[in-house]
Order: C-alpha cells, then sequence, then structure tokens
C-alpha cells in the first residue's frame, strides 16, 4: 500500500505592523500548496487586519478559524489557529516545533523581542524555539524609515541565522495592481520556504528588452 507523503507544516505569526495583506496572502498561498499551517495572529494584527482589509475578523479564536477555513478551503486540520497563552501547542516545544517558522509581517516590538530572548507570548516563544532549535526562522518587517534600534535587531538576528526579508517589494515587474506588489513578497517567502510558487516570472524569463525599454 502506498503511504501519502507529511505534508509539511509552517508555523506563521501574523504581528501588528502594517501589511496584514501580505500575512493573509501568504496564507493563502501556504494552504493552497497543501502546506499544514499553525497560525497565530497578535491581538494588534487583528486590529491592523481590521483596519487595512475588509475582513470583520472575529475576536473569538474558534470563529476566527471558521472563517479562515471557509475563505481558503482549508479544514481543521490542516489550518490550526493557535492562542497566544497556549503554551502547550507543538510550536512552544523543540520536540515538536514544525522547521519553518515565518513571521509576516513583523513589528518592530517583535524583532526586539525576539532578538533579546523576551518569550513573552507565544509568537515570541515559537520563535525561541526555532533560534534554538537552529530551524529556519523568517522575519518580513515592513516600516520606514528604520530607528538604529531596528537595524541594531536586525543585524542581531541576521547574525543568528535569521533570514530578515524587509517587505519592499521591486518593481522590475511592472506591477500593475497592489495585489501584484504583495505577491512579490509572498514569492521570495515561498522561495525561501522551498515551497513551488508561480506567483511571478524569474529573472532570467523577463524580457531584457521591454525591461530595457522601461528603465531608459
Amino acid at each position: 500500500m502506498t503511504q501519502l507523503p507529511t505534508p509539511r507544516t509552517i508555523t506563521l505569526a501574523i504581528t501588528g505592523a502594517s501589511g496584514a495583506q501580505y500575512g493573509l496572502r501568504l496564507l493563502q498561498c501556504l494552504l493552497a500548496a497543501d502546506c499544514k499551517v499553525y497560525l497565530m495572529i497578535s491581538s494588534a494584527a487583528e486590529v491592523v487586519i481590521r483596519t487595512e482589509t475588509d475582513l470583520d475578523l472575529p475576536r473569538d479564536l474558534e470563529e476566527q478559524q471558521a472563517m479562515l477555513c471557509a475563505m481558503y478551503g482549508a479544514d481543521e486540520e490542516q489550518l490550526q489557529l493557535l492562542a497566544k497563552d497556549d503554551w502547550f501547542a507543538a510550536v512552544a516545544s523543540g520536540s515538536s516545533s514544525p522547521s519553518s517558522m515565518v513571521i509576516c509581517p513583523a513589528s518592530g516590538g517583535t524583532l526586539s523581542a525576539i532578538a533579546h530572548g523576551a518569550s513573552n507570548n507565544l509568537i515570541e516563544r515559537a520563535a525561541d524555539v526555532a533560534l534554538k532549535e537552529r530551524r529556519k526562522l523568517i522575519v518580513v518587517p515592513r516600516e520606514t524609515p528604520y530607528s538604529e534600534i531596528h537595524l541594531e535587531n536586525m543585524l542581531k538576528l541576521t547574525q543568528m541565522g535569521v533570514i530578515v526579508l524587509p517587505a519592499s517589494p521591486g518593481f522590475y515587474m511592472q506591477p500593475q495592481s497592489v495585489e501584484e506588489l504583495v505577491d512579490f513578497i509572498v514569492a521570495r517567502i515561498l522561495d525561501q520556504l522551498g515551497v513551488a510558487q508561480d506567483l511571478m516570472p524569474r529573472w532570467g524569463k523577463i524580457k531584457r528588452a521591454g525591461i530595457c525599454r522601461n528603465l531608459a
């Protein structure tokens, strides 16, 4: 009897920086790629989602999960929302946490907490586990301009092996919509995770003549 492959599991945290669209689009793409996702949404992120998107996110965790599962065609096994103080969640322990974690977007406060090992909530603890277990951790800061504190924290995290992937989309693809700008960043995150994506063409497939003409 052929055994089906085990779905890849990824931890995704959405924190209170502007750019909730990045995190929600990444969630959609991960689920579409048949990944299992442990999802954490900070209190500040809930406010940002309601402010920046048309999504009227419920305040109850179970209602949030039901809404997101319905939106993205996932079941409760594939998408599991975790409470901020669920210390028995798999992501809280190195013995069972996934091999990859993404914080998208990552607020300055979250960067600081991770860089200094605060672990005051499940998002920070999950990141701390990723660090101590030498697992892939990707943070997507969305802030401008950066202060010296932000830069120092990002440098410190980079030196720990964290991938710092700022939400700074490129324009060489000649984007025609905000959605395409979002997809630019989400595509880069998926590449870092090793998840197949076709959100944007590869550099070598871009028509050189068209690029040169538009840059002239």
